[in-house]
């Protein structure tokens, strides 16, 4: 018998959970298990995740396979038919030890083949306390879960179900113990993370939560928030983020569209102006402010000016890193049924957007050589700046630690000091 092994595809979040899954499976006791935490946010997504189930199939053939994640939650009878498949859980089920304690006593048994509930009933979102995912030097903490919005491309709220929030209270006390473990640096993540608050009373909003933190947790070095809506930003977030150093300079935004038309289509709630107001007052309290960004490429029915829009943002908001997704159409979103763009297409102005990404990044390394950055070790010979640029040392520096660094040259990607 054997530990349970466990793959994972897909978001931050989703490595996340999957961490506090192995925690619940030891605590069970499971053994010789091959657990996949699948990804619904593209059709191929969920096309590699039936790949990768056959392939872990073949190298553990005596193992129990177990598929969880937003793909088994939005479409269990696709996994359940699968011959490689013995059981699928569903989003909530996954977090519940109940589930695991369950599987490791019936074993051998009669398992439920598909337990996945009505994720939409689900009301809370527990803190679960995965003390140290991720590197020595950066922990993530799960503040928020599931999306109240329904853009039309997004599959994700039905995989994730409706927004509900971590109470503050649960989230400084982690950040507290983990601070006490020796980490530098907070990322905190969620699905919808600026509808952090709404479903707790006195609906307090993200702005609130990290004031509340950086004041409660004065020996927390670093804070760092991760994917944001910009037009949902608060006043107390602008605050902190022109009065509080400890809150890094970086914002990775979901735009998802330069051109206000096709940004209608999507169902999103702000229009290109928004976004490069945003921007701009951002970098205007917070001058040393990088952005990422969401941006997808051949959404139904952009066209070519459509597209020269998302083209020309990446310049007016000053974005440096880019996600660029090609569209790939989602079965069971509003998106899937609009008319299509030519697939060749797609693909050709997406290699155009990840250049225009690839000329921001060069600008940002570029204006950083001769400057100092506290930079945060990831490991002996590689850390990141306060706004997440990769820094290469000769010299081994020691894993988690702040260091003080001169940019001395550009690998690459990477600066060096």
């Amino acid at each position: 018998m054997s530990a349970p092994i466990f793959s994972t595809m897909g978001c931050r979040l989703n490595a996340y959970e999957t961490e506090a899954m192995k925690e619940l499976a030891e605590q069970a006791g499971l053994q010789n298990a091959v657990v996949v935490n699948t990804c619904a946010v593209t059709a191929e997504a969920v096309r590699k995740a039936r790949q990768d189930i056959r392939k872990l199939r073949k190298a553990h053939p005596d193992a129990r396979l177990i598929v969880t994640g937003c793909a088994a939650q939005t479409e269990p009878e696709t996994f359940n038919t699968m011959p490689e498949v013995d059981v699928v859980i569903g989003n909530t089920e996954k977090m519940q030890g109940a589930t695991w304690q369950g599987m490791a006593a019936d074993f051998i048994g009669e398992t439920e083949a598909v337990q996945v509930d009505d994720i939409m009933s689900v009301t809370e979102t527990a803190g679960h306390l995965i003390d140290g995912f991720g590197t020595r030097s950066r922990a993530y903490v799960q503040v928020q879960n599931g999306c109240d919005h329904r853009c039309t491309f997004c599959i994700i709220p039905y995989g994730r179900g409706n927004s509900r929030s971590v109470p503050a209270g649960v989230v400084v006390d982690q950040i507290k113990r983990l601070v006490d473990k020796g980490f530098n640096e907070v990322v905190l993540t969620g699905v919808d993370l600026t509808s952090w608050g709404a479903d707790l009373p006195a609906t307090p909003k993200l702005g609130d939560l990290v004031m509340r933190i950086l004041r409660l947790v004065p020996d927390l070095p670093r804070l760092r928030i991760s994917s944001i809506d910009s037009i949902e930003v608060d006043e107390n977030l602008m605050q902190a983020i022109a009065t509080e150093p400890r809150l890094m300079p970086h914002l990775h935004l979901s735009l998802q569209h330069g051109d206000d038309m096709i940004l209608k289509r999507m169902k999103r709630r702000h229009l290109r102006d928004d976004a490069i107001r945003f921007a701009q007052e951002a970098r205007a309290l917070r001058p040393d402010m990088t952005f990422g960004a969401d941006i997808i490429a051949g959404f139904p029915t952009e066209t070519e000016a459509m597209f020269e829009n998302s083209m020309k943002l990446v310049e007016e908001c000053d974005l440096t890193w880019l996600h660029v997704f090609p569209y790939s159409a989602r079965p069971g979103t509003p998106a899937a049924r609009m008319p299509a763009v030519n697939g060749a297409a797609i693909k050709t102005r997406a290699a155009r957007l990840r250049a225009a990404g690839e000329r921001q990044v060069q600008r940002h390394l570029d204006a950083q050589v001769g400057q100092t950055h506290d930079v945060l070790m990831e490991n002996p010979h590689m850390g990141r700046t306060a706004q997440f640029t990769e820094v290469s040392f000769a010299a081994p520096q020691v894993e988690g630690e702040v260091v003080r660094a001169e940019i001395t040259g550009i690998s690459g990607t990477q600066l060096t000091a």
